[in-house]
């Protein structure tokens, strides 16, 4: 089952890294595009490799989220998943198993990537945050998460110019999890319809 979101970016090719002045616009970037951006759209790709280096896992959908709090990953290929954050829960449903997971929505978001989308602007509180140089026109910022049970070991956020480009994942396992954003939209308007989601009937539900 694909990882909320999120999980995230496109592989990060080896290139030259800028001063470290011209370093320090990525996070710069990053803290104006939380404190300036309450909603969000884009299509993505995404890519995930084992650290044995066996043939890649691919999937491409859509990304949305209104903050704080809610968010609607839909993958279209190379199967259906929704995910959804309705400001509460998080549903996860599985349209080829009729399976439904969720929970509460504030153990999904504490110290994970959708916290940095979807969630507050309190970056420092959940990860030790610093430069991580620019490679292949991608301006990155390196977030370690403080907390044990965040799920990853390290994540990656890209930008190209002002816009939201890339995010890489590294679990726990060496698995690297990249989701490139394309199409990206700041502030876009959301129906609230998009961020709510009923069980469809005779699915079965998993979780609290």
């Amino acid at each position: 089952m694909h990882c909320i979101a999120l999980c995230l970016c496109v592989s990060v090719v080896s290139g030259f890294l800028f001063s470290a002045s011209a370093h320090a616009a990525a996070l710069d970037k990053l803290k104006a595009f939380l404190e300036g951006t309450r909603s969000g759209k884009a299509e993505f790709v995404q890519t995930v490799v084992a650290k044995s280096g066996r043939k890649p896992q691919n999937a491409a959908g859509q990304m949305m989220f209104s903050r704080p709090g809610k968010f609607r990953w839909t993958y279209d290929k190379p199967y259906y998943q929704l995910i959804v954050g309705d400001g509460e829960r998080l549903w996860v449903y599985d349209r080829d198993l009729n399976q439904v997971s969720t929970k509460k929505l504030s153990a999904a978001l504490g110290g994970s990537p959708a916290a940095l989308l979807a969630g507050d602007n309190a970056l420092e509180k959940n990860f030790d945050l610093k430069e991580g140089g620019t490679a292949d026109g991608i301006e990155w910022v390196d977030a370690q998460p403080k907390s044990q049970e965040a799920g990853f070991q390290f994540l990656r956020i890209g930008f190209v110019g002002d816009a939201l480009r890339a995010m890489e994942l590294t679990d726990s396992f060496g698995q690297v999890t990249t989701i490139a954003f394309e199409k990206f939209e700041r502030n876009p308007q959301l129906p609230a319809a998009l961020f709510r989601f009923t069980p469809p009937k005779g699915a079965d539900i998993l979780g609290e």
